[in-house]
């Protein structure tokens, strides 16, 4: 299995990181479209659309993406698109979570499937835009998932007691949760004060942004990302509770699917992009 997991992320580094330094954001955005229409095509199994229903609603999605490029190019779109995906993270988010892998499935089915559809194109839209910022822009917010996911586990593993959602993701504690909280600030102080001014970068970080915009509150913004990265990945494992499913899918050997992959990363994007917009 490791063996497999290791191969597996060879070829998806080889494949992405050319596409992220390209100078040019049209191979990312392109390269994006195919992942998230299969993100789409995973979403629309689990939540009980099979076969080629699956496979229309992860090709309808892409061609949504392809759309949004055609008539928009990489053009910015208006900073309300942004505050709409946050309002339906929060809001939805904390009503998904209260109602739990149990209360899931009484969605209509249509209602689940243009839901998922919505909140993946708007993340797509976002992490474009994110590389059109720049390159240490982008990075800066993938790192961010990166370090709430990676403190949490240790702090976890170290200080765990109090199960955070123990019907979805009996793994995940309290203090795990706060531990990753922290590691993004420490991440978010190293970046403004080491990176971006140590090294030649292309663009400012999401963390100077923050800071040049909201001074002080900026920590709190940090948090609530940091927060919402944890509301992402427990809103997929309580889909997939609900479908009982594993993963996603396995079109990742070794790493399940691409929901399984990037499902921290749908909340905090578009959500990054509205915090910077005021």
């Amino acid at each position: 299995m490791l063996k497999t997991r290791v191969i597996t992320a060879i070829v998806l580094l080889a494949v992405l990181l050319p596409a992220l330094f390209a100078a040019s954001p049209w191979y990312f955005a392109g390269l994006t479209v195919l992942m998230i229409g299969a993100a789409g095509w995973e979403w629309a199994r689990l939540n009980g659309l099979p076969g080629t229903g699956a496979i229309a609603a992860g090709v309808s999605l892409a061609l949504a993406c392809i759309w949004t490029l055609l008539i928009g190019g990489l053009n910015a779109p208006p900073a309300w698109i942004w505050w709409l995906a946050t309002g339906v993270w929060v809001l939805g988010g904390a009503y998904a979570l209260r109602a739990g892998p149990a209360g899931w499935p009484r969605i209509a089915q249509i209602g689940r499937l243009a839901l998922g559809a919505v909140l993946l194109w708007g993340a797509w839209l976002a992490i474009v835009q994110a590389k059109v910022h720049g390159i240490n822009f982008i990075l800066s917010v993938f790192c961010l998932v990166w370090m709430a996911d990676i403190a949490a586990y240790f702090c976890g593993r170290a200080f765990g007691k109090r199960k955070l959602a123990l019907a979805i993701s009996p793994g995940k504690s309290w203090e795990g949760a706060w531990g990753g909280m922290a590691g993004v600030l420490l991440l978010g102080f190293v970046w403004v004060h080491v990176i971006d001014v140590r090294v030649a970068v292309d663009s400012a970080s999401l963390y100077t942004l923050l800071v040049q915009r909201h001074g002080i509150v900026s920590l709190l913004a940090l948090v609530f990302l940091g927060a919402m990265s944890v509301v992402g990945d427990l809103f997929e494992s309580l889909v997939k509770r609900a479908a009982g499913a594993k993963d996603s899918s396995n079109l990742l050997p070794g790493h399940g699917g691409v929901l399984d992959r990037i499902d921290a990363l749908l909340p905090v994007f578009p959500l990054a992009l509205a915090l910077i917009s005021l």
